[in-house]
């Protein structure tokens, strides 16, 4: 009996500026394609998104579900899925990618709330599509969200962040409430979630391989097998990408040293760190820190995500 065919996951990785760790991208070129990809993804960041125009199918590893125009959708970081439009449309997107955890912490930890837990399971494990007339409340908040973050008038930082915890505390009121026609769980759904999570947390530290593979409840040998299937790359690979990253961010923002950088994000040399940051970046450190000088708008990596959809790109 042939074995079925396995699901590709792709990982796409978005550089969110450290001061205001949240990027919108919207506009007209912001179309999905009606050709699946066949491929799914997930991103290191809560993905919200409201649908401009048209329809299609957004696929899970364990379910579709159709959208439409004015559909308001909240896809988890580690969530993988893809988009794809009605046969014959393009539908037209607006997509918001935020780090929660960041952008509240300086003004609102999110563990004085009374059931953080429902938060870090929406940002972790949650789907969820809300419809316009149904939830009119939930399309309202993040069309202003939207429209801040476009507008940029005084204080939208403020304001955005106020609209952020209050769409957050409707959907953990949702998702409390065991609202399941709105809110999915997608409980596991990549084996080595707990070892990214892990890895995004604890990346400036020095730990063995095998803790990832107990973290997942897994034997070594099958843990590596399972994370260069979905990921692509080794865990290790995946930690210095993580590194480099947060790297950036402290290159664009800071002016500390590149050794002190080297060294805050975990690399036991700054040879060893030049030559990764190189590798994944295409570019020294200090070449990296010249050109974003004088381009402070760039907030996607490059290497591993997209500012622009190419003209073959099959859904989000």
């Amino acid at each position: 009996m042939a074995r079925p065919k396995k699901t590709e996951i792709e990982y796409r990785n978005y550089l969110l500026p450290a001061y205001f760790p949240i990027l919108l991208l919207s506009g007209d070129i912001w179309r999905i394609s009606d050709i699946p990809s066949g491929v799914l993804h997930f991103h290191n960041c809560l993905e919200i998104g409201r649908c401009e125009s048209d329809s299609g199918t957004m696929e899970f590893l364990d379910q579709k579900i159709d959208f439409k125009e004015g559909d308001i959708t909240i896809i988890a970081k580690d969530v993988p899925h893809t988009t794809y439009s009605t046969p014959g449309k393009n539908s037209k997107w607006s997509y918001i990618f935020v780090n929660i955890q960041d952008l509240m912490a300086p003004y609102f930890p999110l563990d004085l709330l009374n059931d953080s837990s429902a938060f870090n399971t929406l940002l972790l494990e949650c789907s969820a599509l809300f419809s316009r007339e149904k939830y009119p409340d939930i399309y309202n908040i993040v069309s202003m969200i939207i429209d801040e973050l476009i507008e940029k008038k005084d204080n939208f930082q403020f304001s955005v962040r106020g609209l952020i915890l209050s769409l957050m505390i409707k959907l953990s009121n949702l998702y409390v409430e065991k609202n399941q026609e709105a809110i999915t769980t997608h409980e596991n759904s990549m084996a080595i979630a707990p070892a990214i999570n892990f890895i995004r947390t604890n990346y400036m530290e020095d730990f063995p391989m095998e803790d990832l593979a107990a973290i997942c409840n897994m034997s070594p040998t099958h843990f590596r097998r399972t994370f260069h299937s979905i990921m692509g790359f080794g865990s290790l690979e995946y930690v210095n990408r993580i590194r480099i990253t947060h790297a950036q961010n402290l290159l664009r923002t800071t002016e500390k040293s590149i050794l002190s950088i080297s060294e805050d994000i975990g690399f036991q040399s700054v040879s060893s760190f030049n030559r990764h940051f190189n590798e994944i970046v295409g570019m020294t450190p200090t070449q990296y820190r010249n050109r974003m000088s004088s381009v402070k708008d760039r907030s996607i990596l490059k290497c591993t995500g997209w500012m622009v959809p190419p003209p073959s790109q099959a859904g989000d």
